[in-house]
């Protein structure tokens, strides 16, 4: 079938072979695949007309709302103006005026913005602006990179090699970058379960930075990268105190920290970064997501600009200084879209608002304390995690169930291992937060 046309209604009308779908359970989606046509605000509609609450914002990237007719309108001008323009050599206004609307709500002096197209291949740039930046200050020797078990920095193979989820590395072991270590992950269910915000214990690991320091000396590790709050690993909440600490010991040894906030970044915790909201600046931002509501594919790092002037300024007199970038980096409509979202951002303070639904959130999710399989909640703005107890010999199948009585009653949530994820559109309203937990809390009571 080449195409699909709007009055598609069941999945027997469409040929799903040819689609090879990312992160997905293949034969399983396609023995029954769940199918959405159109989005408006809150809610997607499936194709046999049934509204769904989008309890993820998508893909934690819809932090807008589906369907703002100001984003559309802006790719839609500019596409019928310039579809496309090369950043190589070249430019076009979009790209500067986007990235000075990106620095604008960044942390002080992280005002260098080098665009790219996904959150993968903004922490890829990013660990490379790193070594690249020890070079240039006559350091050449530092490009070990720490990660931290659990972490996800997408599936580029830097983004895997500093990552520390098993099972998007495992396929690839041989062949990821050298020279790559691991802090701790910090979730302890038996210290901090059922935690409202911040954990009170673990700002200690942090310490096991010394030890890595200590074991490989600081003069050959470039960087460390951290998800200031972990999203894809199943919600992992930071300890009170802890990323100060990876702060302090980063500027200690002449290590630059990274933050990866593809999705922390653009209001999810009440504030424009997590950097912000933790009040600790890293030397790096990667993001992606949000920056333009996901309506074109657009991701970021944000510099410290003395980052950005020691390779600018050490390179050649008239030559490339960093032999890094992408075809479609500030790709025109997708400049377009960023610059429309951040004034949507501003224009109905969406970040403050994500601040002010924080404590319904949290109070709601905790009511699941109790439900049946819930073994920890954990949350931060308008992020939560409900772990459940696997389910003997069958790890994830539990809150894969889950998932999908949520979607049968009408609720999107995500589902990794076995944990169920929640990250709403940050227009979410205390009516619909509501609702969506109501919908979990009936869901579970229907799994086995």
């Amino acid at each position: 079938m080449n195409a699909v046309t709007e009055n598609v209604t069941l999945s027997q009308d469409l040929d799903l072979s040819n689609f090879w779908m990312p992160f997905t359970a293949n034969k399983q989606f396609k023995a029954a695949p769940r199918l959405l046509k159109s989005a408006k605000g809150m809610y997607y509609t499936s194709v046999d007309d049934r509204p769904i609450m989008d309890g993820t914002a998508g893909l934690w990237c819809v932090n807008a709302g589906h369907g703002r007719q100001e984003i559309v309108d802006a790719v839609a001008h500019q596409l019928t103006e310039m579809d496309y323009a090369p950043s190589f050599q070249m430019g076009h206004p979009l790209a500067f005026e986007a990235a000075t609307k990106v620095a604008g709500i960044m942390p002080d002096n992280l005002d260098r913005i080098f665009f790219a197209n996904s959150g993968s291949e903004a922490v890829d740039t990013a660990l490379k602006i790193a070594i690249a930046y020890h070079r240039a200050r006559g350091e050449g020797q530092r490009t070990r990179l720490i990660g931290r078990e659990r972490g996800y920095h997408g599936v580029g193979f830097g983004g895997i090699s500093v990552g520390g989820i098993l099972a998007n590395r495992k396929t690839f072991s041989a062949n990821m970058i050298p020279g790559v270590d691991h802090l701790p992950q910090t979730l302890n269910i038996s210290e901090a379960a059922f935690s409202q915000g911040q954990p009170e214990w673990g700002a200690h690991l942090a310490d096991e930075l010394e030890r890595i320091v200590a074991l490989h000396d600081a003069s050959t590790i470039a960087a460390v990268i951290v998800e200031p709050l972990s999203g894809s690993a199943g919600v992992l909440v930071p300890p009170k105190g802890y990323l100060q600490k990876l702060r302090e010991i980063c500027t200690k040894h002449g290590i630059l920290l990274i933050f990866d906030e593809v999705i922390t970044g653009f209001g999810r915790l009440g504030k424009a970064t997590a950097s912000e909201y933790f009040g600790v600046t890293p030397d790096m931002i990667a993001m992606a997501k949000a920056i333009n509501n996901a309506a074109i594919p657009m991701g970021a790092v944000a510099a410290h600009r003395n980052i950005h002037d020691t390779i600018v300024n050490n390179g050649p007199a008239a030559g490339i200084e960093l032999f890094h970038g992408y075809t479609y980096s500030a790709h025109p409509a997708a400049a377009a879209a960023c610059v429309a979202t951040l004034d949507i951002y501003a224009r109905e303070s969406l970040f403050e608002r994500a601040g002010q639904m924080a404590p319904v959130f949290e109070k709601a999710v905790h009511a699941l304390r109790g439900h049946p399989h819930v073994k920890d909640i954990r949350n931060l703005g308008l992020v939560a995690g409900v772990e459940l107890e696997p389910r003997p010999g069958q790890p994830g199948a539990r809150a894969y169930e889950a998932f999908l009585k949520c979607f049968e009653k009408g609720l999107m949530a995500r589902f990794t291992g076995d944990i169920l994820a929640f990250s709403p559109p940050l227009i979410i309203n205390e009516e619909q937060i509501q609702e969506m937990f109501s919908i979990v809390g009936d869901a579970l009571k229907t799994v086995a």
